[in-house]
């Protein structure tokens, strides 16, 4: 009985372990990567990240013409949006220019508000206007991120006109790569 109930928790180990993230890439599989984020200063409660292994970019985003960080070059992050970034080595996998905002919203799967999520992009802004919106619009989002953000109503928390970057690195807190991260902001990368 004994042996039982040890292979029984071993198992449950196991099948608990694949679930979660390894601090910031659980895993690799046909529908993407999941990652776990650290709370903002805001508040946020840890949530989890969707990495679609996609380099597919949402409809009607323009390639940047003259990026500061070309695709296929190296540059180091200096944003914490997940545990592991800050620091990271990040290969650009794509460069776009858009306008890039900073929101708050409530998932549609539940739980706490999501306060000061860093990125979504104009083009992922349902019926999304030409001009970009002011802090304080609220929108409805078609980035699916995070469990629960597509289709939520959401508040612009800032707004900011600039190249985003879509990267691969390898996190600095261990654990599989992750392809095709959507977005980082020109801002929050070094040469």
């Amino acid at each position: 009985m004994k042996k039982q109930w040890t292979l029984l928790a071993t198992a449950a180990m196991l099948a608990l372990s694949g679930c979660g993230g390894n601090g910031n890439d659980g895993s690799n599989n046909a529908q993407g990567n999941t990652a776990t984020a650290a709370p903002t200063e805001q508040g946020e409660a840890s949530h989890h990240m969707n990495h679609s292994a996609s380099s597919e970019k949402p409809e009607g985003m323009k390639d940047a013409v003259n990026p500061k960080f070309a695709i296929g070059s190296e540059a180091i992050m200096k944003t914490d949006h997940m545990p592991g970034m800050e620091g990271a080595v990040a290969t650009i996998a794509g460069a776009y220019e858009t306008t890039a905002y900073s929101i708050s919203y409530t998932p549609a799967t539940g739980g706490e508000r999501v306060t000061d999520h860093k990125w979504i992009v104009q083009e992922e802004i349902k019926d999304a206007k030409a001009s970009p919106y002011e802090p304080g619009a609220e929108i409805t989002v078609t980035a699916d991120h995070m469990p629960g953000m597509k289709g939520t109503f959401a508040t612009i928390d800032s707004a900011e006109p600039t190249t985003v970057y879509m990267v691969d690195y390898t996190p600095t807190t261990g654990g599989d790569p992750v392809h095709n991260h959507k977005w980082v902001t020109e801002s929050e990368l070094a040469p």
